[in-house]
């Protein structure tokens, strides 16, 4: 496997157990601090359940973590502008706001993460907990959101020229 392929997989690894990490957090209020040695303790470097933690960037992990319930506030400012008329924030159930907000906070404050790359990585871990539908709903309101943050940053989607 490649820098770039073990990199990457890492990467989508950290993501996956931060959003798990951030739903834990929701769901027991369990402390910042706390929850990161648990994981780092018991899930990163692991096989749980056939999901493979063994590679995830561990550093990345923590700023996800971290980064996410530092700005939380913020993060939700952003998601909530983001839905339809007639939905709050409130309605969405934890494993959805636990995607949304980790994918928010790294489209916020990791510009060295491509927006592209960053949205279909978030699809991927709601593909762990959603059907199609859910993960249109992800792409949509991350898109967004990466449009209010990254602004003129975003690139364009190149079209063939024509003849």
């Amino acid at each position: 496997m490649s820098r770039t392929a073990a990199r990457s997989r890492a990467r989508a690894a950290a993501r996956l157990a931060a959003v798990q990490a951030m739903y834990q957090h929701e769901m027991e209020g369990i402390k910042i601090p706390q929850l990161l040695t648990e994981f780092h303790h018991h899930r990163l470097g692991a096989t749980i359940e056939d999901v493979e933690y063994a590679d995830a960037d561990i550093a990345f992990f923590d700023d996800l973590v971290s980064g996410t319930e530092a700005r939380l506030a913020e993060v939700d400012r952003l998601i909530a502008a983001r839905l339809s008329s007639g939905w709050s924030f409130d309605r969405l159930d934890k494993p959805m706001k636990a995607i949304l907000r980790v994918g928010t906070y790294e489209l916020l404050a990791r510009n060295d993460v491509p927006v592209g790359a960053a949205i279909s990585e978030y699809v991927d871990v709601a593909d762990a907990f959603y059907e199609r539908r859910e993960k249109g709903f992800v792409n949509g309101i991350l898109d967004a959101v990466a449009k209010d943050v990254r602004g003129a940053s975003v690139a364009p989607v190149q079209q063939p020229a024509g003849d």
